[in-house]
């Protein structure tokens, strides 16, 4: 937008944050960009401008917030880079996921309807999903960044996104629980 740092309109959210395409990226550098970018292009800072270059602040500020969200969250970023890499999550209409995945997803929700009322059960559970969530970062790491096997990170992104989904179900009991005990 700026003459000193013009933006592409060809560039995907990586080369737009101008950051490495991989999934392992330093959070702190991508707020540091958003908001260099935002400085950009920011639509407070052509308020002077013509309605045509207003409209345009408009349209490149909404493309770096989206990108943003899209990078931000180790997930959305991971789906972002399957569909860079040509193989697209499709989480609504794929869901099948391996036998031994779906087993213990079964598991953990009896383990969840079990432990209403329960708190130590309940964060049992939270703690469980924090620690499946991080083996599967991790997995998703190795395939993305080092073994450039797109097939197995997809699998990641998709198992992260049933872990994310049963994390927010047992994170809402736990504040419901809480909650109902501190009035």
């Amino acid at each position: 937008m700026t003459a000193e740092a013009p933006i592409s309109l060809q560039a995907n959210d990586f080369q737009l944050f101008d950051i490495p395409e991989q999934f392992k990226v330093d959070s702190a550098l991508i707020s540091q960009r958003w908001k260099a970018l935002q400085a950009q292009t920011h639509p407070d800072n052509f308020v002077a401008a013509d309605a045509a270059t207003k409209r345009l602040a408009m349209q490149w500020s909404v493309r770096v917030n989206e990108a943003y969200q899209r990078l931000r969250l180790p997930i959305s970023r991971g789906a972002y880079l399957s569909e860079l890499r040509g193989a697209p999550i499709n989480a609504e209409d794929n869901t099948a996921m391996p036998a031994a995945f779906l087993m213990q997803q079964m598991a953990w929700r009896e383990a969840l309807d079990d432990a209403q009322g329960d708190l130590s059960e309940l964060e049992d559970l939270a703690d469980q999903t924090r620690t499946l969530k991080g083996e599967w970062l991790s997995i998703a790491e190795q395939a993305f960044d080092r073994d450039g096997d797109t097939a197995v990170a997809v699998g990641a992104i998709r198992a992260l996104m049933f872990i994310e989904r049963f994390s927010k179900d047992v994170n809402q009991q736990i504040d419901a629980l809480t909650d109902a005990t501190n009035p």
